[in-house]
Parts: C-alpha cells; structure tokens; sequence
C-alpha cells in the first residue's frame, strides 16, 4: 500500500520506518520537498521511502497518518491540499498540545474540552475519514505493543466511519495490536477524551523518566 506520513519528528518517522519495514511504500511529507530530516528518513529506509511536501504526500497516499504537531496540524492539512485528501482514511495520531509557557505543555484551550484536534479536522475537512487512535502512548509501543504486558494494555480508537475504524485496526494488527486490546469509544467528539490523556501521560512520563508505559482498562 501506499501511505503518506505528515510529519518529520520522532512519531512520524517511527511510524513511517514501521510501515516500510511491513512492506509498505512511505512517502514523508513536510513544509518543503528537501526537508532534512525528511531526507534522513529516505536515506535509512531505501527504496520504499520519499519524501516530499505535504502536497506530494498527501497526493501519494492512499490512507495518511497525521503525525504533525497538533497546534499545526490544521494548516499542515490545508498545505495538503482538499483535493488530495478527498475520501481518503486519515489516522490521526497528533494532540494538540500548547508550548507557549514551557513545560509541562497544556492543551490548545480551543481545542480542548468543548472541542479537540479530531473534530477540528474531521469538520474542516468533512471529506476526510478522521480515526484518532495511538495518540495516548509513546511511538515506540505504538508500533510494538507487545513490548509491554505481552500487548495487553487498551489502545482507543473514535470516529464517525465504522468501515474506516475497521480498516484501520487492520493496519495496527500488523503491528501487533490485538483486536481485544481496542477500545472504541465512538465517534469522533471521544477525541475530547484521549487527547485529554496527555497531561496525566506528561505527569507520569515525568515522575517515572521513562516512556514505555501505557494504560489498560479493566472492568
């Protein structure tokens, strides 16, 4: 398959160097075509790996994985262009996290509570399939859960597609994900809920030094 990849941080390029390692053919995309880490990405991976602007990318893919900044994941997607993003599956991975008083980072007040990054995009672009998912974790267990508890630890997904949520748990099957280990919460405006997640995640990553814990839920 073909998949777009928005964004050049350490989320995107794990994401992006799990995906290639799968089979698939990635193509990074980002605000220019030269993009250095883009490029370093490209250089690591071999031939199922380019990169370009957001517009290439996104023209590329056949789904897109939105690991951009949140606060600037909106203008990302406009740089994509609608008319490449018509009816495709967009993962959305990003949180809308605020820097602008050092850290720990706060959520985006407009983009929080009432609101979230999900359903910002999903009623901006209404032609795109939004499903939130991966967004409550550190990268490395998104892309190898069974790294912890054997893979028994709750990874949520929300939107408003069933067949595209479907699809997607596909996807994150072959990374290892069981399908016992999601949990739907619906759809879209759940995105409130978990993008809510990552001041307590930010709290315990910080009390702990360490990374690679998640949450399971247990009733």
């Amino acid at each position: 398959m073909k998949i777009a990849v928005l964004g050049t941080g350490m989320v995107g390029d794990t994401i992006g160097s799990k995906l290639i390692e799968l089979g698939h053919e990635v193509r990074m995309g980002s605000r220019t075509a030269n993009n250095e880490k883009a490029q370093a990405f490209v250089s690591k991976n071999g031939d199922k790996a380019s990169a370009g602007t957001f517009a290439d990318a996104a023209a590329f893919g056949e789904i897109i994985f939105n690991c951009t900044a949140g606060g600037g994941s909106i203008e990302a997607l406009n740089m994509a262009g609608i008319e490449h993003l018509n009816g495709k599956i967009l993962i959305d991975i990003a949180n809308p996290l605020d820097f602008s008083k050092g850290a720990p980072p706060s959520l985006i007040p407009s983009l929080s509570n009432t609101n979230s990054l999900g359903e910002e995009i999903q009623k901006t672009f209404p032609s795109l399939k939004v499903v939130k998912t991966l967004n409550t974790m550190w990268c490395g267990l998104m892309v190898n859960p069974g790294m912890l508890n054997n893979g028994d630890h709750t990874n949520f997904i929300s939107g408003n597609d069933a067949e595209a949520k479907q699809k997607v748990k596909s996807i994150l099957n072959t990374f290892g994900w069981k399908n016992e280990n999601f949990l739907d919460l619906g759809d879209i405006s759940a995105a409130r809920g978990t993008e809510s997640v990552l001041p307590v995640w930010l709290r315990i990553w910080s009390a702990t030094q360490n990374g690679a814990f998640n949450f399971k839920v247990v009733s």
